[in-house]
């Protein structure tokens, strides 16, 4: 079977699904709109096309007529995309088309007319787009549309895209190695310093600023009336970079845990591992969480995890595999962190079930083949 995937070639999600599809035995073709590293498809032998489709925003120009005049390079630069993967099926005649986010790789992939089409919604297509605009809830009612599957990671995310399509919508979670993503031989700080780890970008979406301050007040509360040496020392660390980064690294001065908080910058995703197995505790305050891929990873290396109860993280962390806290709630994360903090038998616990929800749930060999089962079965349906 020949999967066309219409994707960012630069996204390690791309990465993962065309890689372990290639594996499986599908011959996968890339078309990306946006550039990246060639290199890592070519060694499993999947053909790359790139087609730059946002060139035009680099061009600024604040002006009325500038905005009219970056409107119709807009419109014309998604009319050549379109015609360069209309020359890519042609060439490569698949069996299946496979967007993956609905807006722009998937409008551009419905815009080719080719069927059977498979579009996977991975997140602010569904839950942000939308909801900017009369004219994105209609792109997004038509996008999916024109699918003949639409796909998500979560429940919670399917839910919302049916908002915009009234058809059945299938899971296909997006999980994790868990060979690779597995319990430290020894634990991390047992009895010694307990270390709190997150690994996101650093952006508003994605809450460190609370993280940060429920640190903080953690810290104080660990502290407040406590003999010296019934407290644990404590660390923070932080992976992943962005655009706040500056600003987080000036909260943590504010609130006076800058000694305490470790900026360990973006880690490649084959570290990550390696970096919850020096942690004790993984903490997630997202605003926003489609999916919750970031707790799944902590869980499966048998870390118990604090997080927001957004959709995402909501679904993951059932039956007892982590502890839930209201969005934005700093002191609810406060007393969280403080009870796992001071109760080890606790952390082992929720670890441990964590671990097992993860292998049972989001095991990535069974995700692929659910995929693979996916594309099979709409090929014989079409």
């Amino acid at each position: 079977m020949k999967v066309l995937m219409v994707s960012d070639c630069g996204s390690i999600h791309t990465e993962r699904w065309a890689l372990s599809l290639a594996d499986a035995g599908i011959d996968v073709v890339l078309f990306s709109i946006t550039p990246g590293n060639p290199g890592i498809y070519a060694e499993k032998g999947i053909k790359l096309q790139v087609f730059d489709l946002f060139r035009y925003k680099k061009k600024k120009n604040g002006s009325l007529k500038g905005a009219i005049f970056s409107f119709f390079e807009a419109l014309s630069a998604h009319c050549r995309a379109v015609r360069s993967l209309k020359r890519l099926i042609a060439a490569e005649k698949p069996d299946l088309l496979h967007a993956h986010y609905a807006t722009s790789y998937g409008l551009v992939a419905a815009l080719s007319g080719f069927h059977p089409l498979m579009v996977s919604v991975w997140g602010s297509d569904v839950y942000e787009f939308p909801r900017l605009s009369a004219l994105n809830r209609m792109a997004v009612r038509f996008i999916l549309g024109k699918a003949d599957r639409v796909l998500s990671t979560s429940h919670a995310m399917a839910e919302e895209a049916s908002r915009y399509c009234r058809k059945d919508i299938g899971i296909t979670p997006f999980g994790v190695d868990t060979d690779l993503f597995r319990p430290a031989e020894s634990a991390a700080g047992k009895d010694a310093t307990v270390v709190f780890a997150t690994v996101k970008t650093m952006s508003s979406r994605y809450g460190i600023d609370l993280l940060i301050k429920a640190y903080a007040q953690m810290r104080r509360k660990l502290h407040f009336g406590n003999p010296l040496q019934a407290v644990p020392d404590t660390l923070l660390r932080i992976a992943g970079d962005g655009p706040d980064l500056a600003m987080l690294r000036r909260l943590a001065e504010d609130e006076g845990v800058a000694p305490f908080v470790e900026f360990a910058g973006r880690i490649d995703h084959g570290s990550v591992p390696g970096f919850y197995g020096s942690a004790d505790v993984a903490v997630f305050l997202s605003r926003a969480e489609s999916f919750g891929v970031s707790a799944v990873e902590a869980m499966a290396c048998g870390l118990p995890v604090v997080a927001s109860s957004a959709d995402g993280f909501r679904e993951v962390l059932q039956g007892g595999a982590g502890i839930l806290v209201p969005i934005e709630d700093v002191s609810a994360a406060a007393d969280a962190m403080l009870l796992l903090a001071t109760e080890p038998d606790l952390r082992h616990s929720i670890g441990q079930t964590g671990r097992e929800r993860a292998v049972k749930c989001y095991d990535w060999r069974d995700n692929v083949a659910l995929m693979t089962e996916e594309y099979s079965r709409l090929c014989r349906k079409i």
